[in-house]
């Protein structure tokens, strides 16, 4: 870790504890789009959060080391901000390369979200949801998907639509005509998704011949990296805390952590979270984004989920009241399980790019 990451994750964690951290979720405004406006105001444009990993033309600094240590702060905070969303969206604009004013526009604050994965999280040119049309005007996208993350107040939306030519990437506005975009309930409360439908919606076309493929998985490669950062710093949270308790908590006239069964249980955990650790860090040091991507995220979700499903039980009763914190990292947990394809879809992507 070098001075520069010590002083970012120090920034991020601070600002995370001054705002209330996952303390946040259950303040949200109902009628809001799912994120608080403020923390991902002071995220973005004071410590700079947005510039992060974007090409030096649009402003951006730093790469994936830095987005990695900004993801695990916030995933142990469960600050809801669209962080991940913004930044899925505006790699795979870069990727496409043609629009730096969208670009900037991000990296001066805009939340932007990707609309056009499929049920699996993933994405594939037989299941687009958009289909894209020309006219005298220029291009229209039309459809419809149901849980959008991050698209809810967010000024720009990034799909990939069907084109006579093949799938090819578009941008367009979220206050333009046609487009209806509206929260959804969803298990995790940390992180708002929406449904986005798109009637006759004017949007810019950002690739050409059927190439969205160039733009979107490099993305998608990153996104699953960060994504398990998030989660590794969620799955380190629970632990801490689960620790504190088992400290804490009497039972039988002595501490619970003093058990053997409650002392096999987390160390059982802390092997979780340390592999989580070193799966991250492989992604974020490895030239094959995709290969150490998907080992990432195959082997940090199901961590996550573990550790998180561990913690509730290791803190009995209390750990299912709706006032403690550990009933967020468990509904996190399950909902990151489902993006950006989940464990097992990645190691069926892992056996296949094996030849297994």
């Amino acid at each position: 870790m070098s001075a520069e990451l010590d002083a970012l994750r120090a920034a991020v964690r601070a600002a995370a504890t001054e705002l209330g951290g996952h303390d946040l979720c259950r303040r949200l405004d109902p009628a809001g789009p799912g994120w608080d406006t403020r923390a991902w105001s002071i995220l973005a444009e004071q410590i700079g959060t947005a510039t992060l990993g974007l090409p030096d033309s649009c402003g951006g600094i730093g790469g994936l080391d830095e987005l990695a240590v900004v993801a695990e702060e916030l995933g142990a905070a469960l600050l809801p901000v669209p962080f991940l969303s913004t930044l899925f969206a505006v790699q795979v604009l870069v990727g496409a390369g043609s629009a730096e004013d969208v670009v900037s526009d991000i990296a001066e604050g805009q939340p932007a979200a990707f609309a056009g994965l499929d049920r699996r999280g993933w994405w594939s040119p037989d299941h687009l949801p958009f289909t894209a049309s020309e006219n005298s005007h220029g291009w229209t996208v039309s459809g419809h998907t149901p849980a959008v993350p991050g698209a809810a107040g967010s000024r720009w939306i990034v799909t990939v639509a069907a084109t006579p030519d093949g799938p090819d990437v578009f941008v367009l506005e979220a206050s333009a005509d046609g487009a209806s975009i509206s929260r959804v309930e969803t298990l995790d409360l940390s992180r708002a998704q929406a449904s986005v439908t798109l009637t006759d919606t004017s949007a810019r076309r950002l690739t050409t011949g059927g190439s969205a493929a160039t733009a979107l998985l490099p993305a998608l490669d990153l996104a699953c990296i960060v994504l398990a950062a998030e989660q590794l710093g969620g799955a380190q949270a629970s632990l801490d805390a689960t620790v504190r308790y088992a400290k804490e908590r009497r039972q039988f006239g002595r501490e619970i952590g003093s058990f053997q069964a409650v002392k096999h249980s987390l160390a059982d955990l802390l092997v979780l979270v340390e592999s989580s650790r070193s799966a991250v860090t492989r992604a974020v040091e490895a030239e094959d984004r995709t290969e150490a991507g998907s080992v990432a995220q195959a082997w940090c979700s199901d961590a996550y989920r573990t550790v998180t499903a561990e913690a509730v039980q290791l803190h009995g009763g209390i750990g299912f009241t709706w006032e403690h914190h550990c009933h967020l990292y468990f509904r996190r947990a399950r909902a990151d399980a489902q993006l950006f394809g989940g464990s097992a879809f990645h190691r069926e992507r892992l056996a296949l790019a094996l030849a297994w």
